[in-house]
């Protein structure tokens, strides 16, 4: 009975890591794209106006969505991983 209930556990936490897996990396590329994006702007901004304060500041604020993003990508991804792994 043990070893059927630790393969019903394995099943479960490979589904688990894969959809973790899954969502967690696309949550990477969406925060990379945000902050991509972000400095991308920021450095137009910068060049068109002269002033950095505009394009630092966005630069800035997509680049704490960034890394936040990748933050909760990365529990995503931790939380169907099976103990110990």
């Amino acid at each position: 009975m043990n070893n059927k209930n630790n393969g019903v556990r394995q099943g479960v936490t490979g589904v688990t890591s894969t959809v973790g897996n899954l969502a967690g990396g696309l949550l990477g590329t969406v925060g990379g794209a945000v902050g991509t994006v972000g400095r991308g702007l920021g450095g137009t901004i910068n060049n068109t106006t002269g002033t950095k304060a505009v394009g630092d500041g966005l630069a800035y604020v997509t680049n704490g969505v960034e890394s936040g993003v990748n933050s909760v990508a990365k529990g995503v991804e931790d939380a169907g991983k099976a103990p110990g792994k």
